[in-house]
């Protein structure tokens, strides 16, 4: 059987679509394949990260993500009117939490307009999937993964469906399925970590009393910790009494308000359950990203607490990682060891994750040891190295790739850059819709232009005005920058990320 398509990507969620389109935004072929029948609309995170949103702006998704977050503005102002509580003055000085502690100040950060998207996973996979469509993705639903047979040259994936049974042949696999991924078991990467300590549970329902479950924000309590808002109706609750016994069972209305009145100390009832879901604390990271021709990517590989959306701006950024590289391999134009990039440089990101949820889990717990180092933490918070760091680290913001084969030394080689203002005006991700590197020359007669034009079509050269010149990849990571006239190690960098 020979290889009907480039790719095949399992999981249409965030991950997965998003992994697609970097497929064929750089001219590989890619096939989608997702269990359910409907996007989900189950409860989860309400807000991504501002790394992960600027990975949807250099792919168009700008206007999208405008209307996204003007939905979500509409309904923490209908929460305000149904509540009385002001968000709006906390949301100008403030930027996400720690722990529920919400500190992390916007005049204590290095670049405070790169903040968090507060648009929700439903909107998100919405977005995804028009713009999936709009660039002719095969998306096929209620196809299950059932086999995969791996070989030297390639990778042959079987499911059922309701049309039956099928299988089909491609060059690589990428899982993006999520924290019980069905690629990841099949393949046996191995995915070592920590077993759950506690329940996490988010809602959307009608409660009798929403004063009760006032002010806004965290509360801790002596039986766990409890959050109504910022929307009307959203509960989010973590439960210290254990894991859940099932995970996998319906949550009930009956369940929800249990644990609301044990966590809130509150005579409440939960009159109407809208949604819910409920999850654990278990920690796992696999030890690779890449076996052979199959790679993971999310919650596939890796899963941890939910705190600040960590998780789905870590599964786009793997996205927007392995995608591009993926297509460049498949191209010809790199060969496959540059594939090994993607471990190297996303699997150490997911290792700090792990370890600040595991940290803000461990400042939640309702015991007074618990409660004394989250109070130090919460002081330590009002210098403001303490707040820029914790800010950064919850932001993602201070992400730098290991670029260790650069011959230029400089901080900001291996960092994702923002969405900066060109000097006519422009955006710098709207030279990069097309998935293509961007070179930004401000060399006299443009002469780092000149030496990109004559290794590869693969970079858009743009003229800028004073000031450093940038070499910037597909995921916005600077390869290369030369101050100046200075264009050494411009040519190790194209070699190294463009040219074969």
């Amino acid at each position: 059987m020979t290889n009907s398509i480039d790719v095949v990507v399992v999981g249409a969620g965030p991950v997965g679509l998003l992994a697609a389109i970097e497929l064929t935004l750089g001219g590989a072929r890619a096939l989608v394949l997702e269990r359910l029948a409907s996007p989900s609309q189950a409860m989860k995170a309400l807000s991504f990260g501002p790394l992960a949103g600027e990975a949807l702006l250099r792919r168009g998704m700008r206007t999208a993500i405008d209307d996204a977050q003007q939905r979500s503005a509409q309904a923490m102002q209908a929460f305000t009117q149904q509540t009385g509580a002001d968000l709006s003055a906390r949301a100008s000085k403030f930027n996400g939490h720690f722990a529920g502690l919400s500190l992390i100040r916007r005049d204590a950060q290095v670049d405070p307009d790169r903040r968090p998207r507060h648009v929700d996973q439903p909107a998100l996979e919405a977005m995804l999937g028009a713009r999936a469509q709009a660039l002719g993705i095969e998306v096929r639903r209620e196809h299950e993964v059932t086999g995969i047979e791996t070989s030297d040259d390639g990778v042959e994936i079987s499911w059922v469906s309701p049309g039956g049974p099928g299988r089909v042949r491609a060059a690589f696999l990428i899982g993006c399925d999520g924290g019980r991924s069905t690629v990841r078991k099949l393949c046996d990467f191995a995915f070592p970590g920590t077993t759950p300590t506690l329940t996490f549970y988010q809602a959307t329902a009608d409660v009798d009393h929403p004063e009760r479950l006032l002010p806004i924000g965290w509360n801790r309590t002596e039986r766990g910790v409890f959050c109504y808002g910022p929307v009307p109706g959203r509960l989010f609750m973590l439960d210290f009494s254990g894991p859940p016994e099932d995970r996998q069972a319906p949550v009930t209305r009956e369940e929800i308000e249990a644990v609301l009145r044990r966590t809130s100390g509150q005579e409440v009832r939960v009159n109407v359950l809208h949604a819910a879901s409920r999850w654990a604390d278990n920690t796992r990271l696999v030890d690779s990203y890449q076996q052979g021709r199959g790679f993971l990517a999310g919650d596939a590989a890796h899963v941890h607490s939910p705190f600040g959306g960590q998780g789905l701006s870590l599964g786009l950024l793997d996205a927007a990682n392995l995608g591009w590289k993926l297509a460049a391999v498949i191209r010809g134009d790199m060969p496959e060891s540059l594939l090994a990039t993607y471990t190297a440089e996303r699997r150490p990101v997911a290792e700090a994750v792990l370890a600040n949820t595991r940290a803000q889990v461990a400042i939640l717990r309702p015991d007074p040891q618990s409660g004394a180092m989250r109070d130090l933490i919460a002081k330590l918070m009002d210098f403001d190295d303490v707040n820029r760091f914790i800010g950064e680290m919850m932001t993602g913001v201070s992400t730098r790739y290991d670029l260790v084969a650069s011959e230029v030394s400089h901080p900001d080689i291996g960092r994702l850059a923002g969405d900066w203002t060109l000097s006519d005006g422009s955006h710098l991700y709207d030279a990069m819709l097309d998935g293509r590197g961007v070179l930004l020359d401000a060399t006299q007669g443009q002469q780092a232009s000149q030496r990109v034009a004559s290794m590869t079509p693969g970079v858009r050269c743009v003229k800028v005005g004073d000031g450093p010149s940038f070499l910037l990849r597909p995921d916005a990571c600077i390869a290369w920058r030369g101050d100046g006239n200075n264009i050494d190690g411009l040519d190790s960098a194209l070699r190294r990320w463009f040219v074969s």
